[in-house]
């Protein structure tokens, strides 16, 4: 019996290219524009993040901010910056977070010579609840990690209670 397998024609001509690729003339525009963004508002604009994976390079740091009976208890987690480029300020119940990071790396090799620096700014300023004893507030600083604790005014603590739920 014949094999049942058909030999196609294979076509050796080469395909035309497109006259004209896509005219996109505000691509490079819309590209330098997002990139601006992304400088300011990276938050909001996460293609660039992507490529910095510790966030604060290029935007905010990470903040819990949690509550317990007596106190309030702020934690920044702030890798790579040393205690003396932070800034903790209070000022009319709002709390700011400052600080600065300065890296540099340089390699030297018999081939080539490799220099990088980067350098990044933060900020981030939160509403302090009412209640807070603003005259014992209490910061700390060790392994990249900033922690402050806002005690709770005796007010506070006592204004607190528990409710009752009934079930239907």
């Amino acid at each position: 019996m014949a094999d049942m397998a058909r030999k196609l024609p294979v076509s050796t001509e080469k395909k035309a290219a497109p006259a004209m690729e896509r005219w996109a003339p505000f691509e490079s525009l819309r590209s330098e524009i997002d990139r601006v963004f992304n400088d300011f508002t990276p938050g909001f604009f996460d293609r660039t993040l992507a490529r910095f994976p510790n966030a604060f390079v290029r935007g905010m740091p990470a903040i819990d901010f949690v509550e317990s009976d007596k106190a309030y208890e702020l934690t920044a987690e702030l890798p790579g910056i040393n205690a003396k480029d932070v800034e903790l300020t209070l000022a009319d119940g709002i709390l700011t977070v400052k600080g600065e990071k300065h890296e540099s790396k340089e390699e030297k090799e018999k081939e080539y010579y490799l220099s990088e620096r980067r350098y990044g700014s933060f900020q981030r300023s939160l509403q302090l609840p009412d209640g807070v004893d603003a005259e014992k507030i209490d910061a700390s600083f060790a392994n990249g990690v900033l922690k402050v604790v806002l005690p709770k005014t005796a007010n506070a603590q006592k204004n607190d209670r528990k409710i009752a739920i009934k079930a239907g």
